[in-house]
């Protein structure tokens, strides 16, 4: 055990310095929680639980650029996203271990390709319409379901959402940045009340990330963001192949 955990410690601490330099910090912790013994419904709890101080510092940082979405104002959002992501922990909750399992490549590579096209296909500021008010708060509810079930690529969806709805591309990375913590607020709540958590693997990912942070912050003027993105999605096509082949 304590070997997996030292494991589990510096995968984590990879996880927290990608998600600081590019993101995608979850497909690093997943797997790792799976090799340590967890199944994966739980691991992807466990995930969303220890990776939240992290991401909940990331949205604080930027809080002064968040925004809201013309007539839908930004309080407006975040009750939106606690509600999506309330949503999304209770049906994952009420999603069986097997089932999960089943259903978890197909999240995988639906994240893998949302943040493949974030990274390598979007340009900045790219709008295709314009999302109005009303349903600009149906999507990012949706996202929020997502991101309180699974969240492989929320960033990736939400920015391309608050974009089209009108927002510049920083105030929209500052906001989804917030809105992702909110979110997982209310799913992490939801975790820590009713699921049966591994609390030194919390702890140990936690402080990995938090150390894994503190160096990705330090980095992110020191390292080629394409090759770090890139390396995600050689990664999430990976753990694909690997959960496909294990369900079959």
């Amino acid at each position: 055990m304590p070997v997996k955990l030292i494991i589990l410690f510096l995968a984590a601490t990879w996880a927290g310095a990608q998600n600081a330099l590019a993101g995608g910090g979850s497909f690093i912790t997943l797997p790792a929680l799976m090799f340590s013994g967890l199944d994966a419904r739980a691991a992807n709890i466990t995930s969303t639980v220890a990776l939240f101080p992290g991401q909940t510092t990331t949205g604080l940082v930027g809080r002064k650029l968040v925004s809201g979405v013309g007539a839908l104002s930004f309080r407006a959002l975040v009750a939106i996203s606690l509600a999506g992501g309330a949503v999304g922990a209770v049906l994952l909750l009420a999603t069986p271990a097997s089932f999960f399992a089943m259903l978890l490549p197909w999240l995988v590579l639906f994240a893998t390709s949302v943040f493949a096209w974030g990274s390598f296909f979007r340009k900045p500021g790219e709008t295709h319409g314009h999302l109005n008010p009303l349903a600009a708060g149906g999507v990012q509810f949706a996202i929020a379901i997502y991101g309180g079930y699974f969240g492989g690529g929320i960033g990736f969806l939400m920015l391309a959402a608050l974009t089209i709805a009108g927002l510049g591309v920083r105030a929209a990375g500052a906001t989804k940045n917030m809105l992702a913590s909110v979110m997982n607020a209310s799913a992490v709540l939801i975790f820590v009340f009713t699921a049966k958590l591994d609390w030194p693997r919390v702890a140990v990912v936690a402080a990995g990330a938090i150390v894994g942070g503190v160096v990705g912050s330090w980095m992110l003027r020191r390292v080629n963001e394409k090759i770090l993105r890139g390396f995600v999605v050689l990664v999430g096509l990976a753990l694909t192949v690997g959960l496909f082949l294990r369900a079959v």
